[in-house]
């Protein structure tokens, strides 16, 4: 975001917010909830001056966004007054809109679509598409898409999988689709309407491996045909455009398949968890596609791909494995068994302490390779590590918050088993997602 007048306006009520003064006359949740109406405002009217000014250009070459300005010169956790406000909205409408739909969400195996306008509102599409194409974005920062991810899944996975996907596929056509793919898709993210799409990368073998894909891309005269089978592929029966891995030559690609071409069928098939995502599976029988419908020219990067939707699922696990914890110490200190509270017995304390401290670790490993990232610099071998802490730790830490709870967290009644169900995904998810 850049410094515009609704920037300073809500960086003066998170300042008021944060006053002393405030807290003794008892107007803190006022004010809070003034800013992050505030916000959601600001966000509308960002909104409705890009579509009132947007103007239908046919791009004569492809937007790129580049990294911030003055990159740092080594590694830093500190974020910018601006990244800290969109937080602030974020996690507020994860707590107070997303976590009371979760339950009904995950039943229904469904985003509603009231949820997925109040998602609209907050306007993140926005900062995926170029400005040249209706958008506000001027830099690439997948840091910050990291933590809007954590923040969504503090208050649901499913749910944040879901709000996320399409601007997954927004992402990506950004970074590396061409000039005619981004006329063509881009503005229908911006649109009332907007635009539903899904990323396709996991199949249905034991130990799949992203770059060894049995999904097949026949180069032909007039384009490409496409056979195979994809799993687990968020908003499946809502998605009007997926971006399909596909191998071409022998080498793994992604191709841009729109929902009603001929031989593209779809069935909905909810897992154990993220199930307010609406997965399902994809399936492709000689799907005949255009020329125009590979994704990007030479410089496009699948590692680099799938790399950062493996940190996107990383930033997820942050933000369900935070919630987590956040609720077992309250429910640990009130909850009393032989006279004294549960988080008085060495076995509590310690297991709770070990959850806070996988956390960090996987937190510090997973900001370390965004931020390698957003420099532009090599991290590969930082999103590996990233992966396989966050898939070893996200397991334990919802095993560990039911396990907290004793019998309760067995039961519907507390939000546990949910966020248990939906950690053990981070484990087998190779797409879906794109910072």
């Amino acid at each position: 975001m850049s410094r515009d007048p609704i920037g300073l306006a809500m960086a003066t009520m998170s300042r008021i917010a944060s006053s002393s003064l405030v807290e003794r006359m008892g107007l803190r949740p006022t004010i809070e909830k003034l800013t992050y109406q505030g916000t959601k405002s600001g966000f509308q009217a960002l909104g409705a001056a890009s579509r009132q000014f947007k103007s239908v250009t046919q791009l004569l070459r492809p937007e790129r966004l580049e990294a911030p300005s003055q990159p740092k010169s080594q590694f830093d956790l500190t974020i910018s007054e601006e990244q800290q406000m969109m937080r602030d909205s974020v996690r507020a409408f994860a707590t107070e809109v997303l976590r009371p739909a979760a339950s009904q969400s995950d039943v229904d195996c469904n985003l509603s679509p009231e949820l997925l306008a109040q998602a609209n509102e907050l306007g993140l599409a926005y900062f995926a598409v170029p400005e040249n194409l209706g958008g506000a974005a001027t830099e690439r920062s997948p840091v910050t898409s990291m933590l809007i991810a954590e923040d969504l899944a503090y208050g649901d996975m499913g749910l944040a999988v879901a709000i996320l996907s399409s601007i997954g596929v927004a992402n990506a056509l950004t970074q590396w689709g061409t000039a005619a793919q981004q006329s063509r898709y881009l503005p229908a993210f911006l649109e009332e309407n907007t635009l539903q799409a899904a990323i396709a990368v996991n199949e249905k073998r034991p130990l799949f491996n992203a770059n060894e894909l049995a999904t097949v891309a026949v180069e032909q005269a007039d384009g490409y045909q496409l056979d195979g089978a994809k799993t687990m592929v968020p908003l499946i029966d809502k998605a009007e455009l997926f971006l399909v891995a596909a191998s071409l030559n022998g080498k793994p690609r992604l191709f841009l398949v729109e929902s009603g071409t001929e031989g593209v069928s779809i069935a909905r098939k909810p897992n154990m968890g993220v199930r307010a995502a609406g997965m399902g599976d994809l399936a492709l029988a000689q799907v005949r596609v255009g020329k125009d419908a590979l994704l990007g020219d030479d410089d496009f990067d699948y590692e680099a791909f799938i790399n950062m939707a493996r940190l996107g699922w990383c930033s997820l696990a942050l933000g369900t494995a935070q919630a987590v914890l956040d609720y077992a110490i309250p429910y640990c200190n009130e909850r009393i068994a032989f006279g004294e509270p549960i988080s008085h017995r060495q076995s509590v304390a310690f297991m709770i302490a070990n959850i806070g401290i996988e956390l960090n670790a996987m937190r510090l490993m997973t900001q370390r390779a965004v931020a390698l990232a957003e420099r532009g610099k090599p991290f590969a071998r930082e999103a590996y590590l990233a992966r396989v802490i966050c898939a070893d730790k996200a397991m334990e830490i919802g095993t560990n918050g039911v396990q907290l709870l004793g019998g309760h967290g067995f039961t519907k009644e507390h939000p546990v088993e949910l966020w248990y169900r939906d950690l053990r995904a981070i484990a087998v998810m190779n797409g879906g997602l794109h910072l």
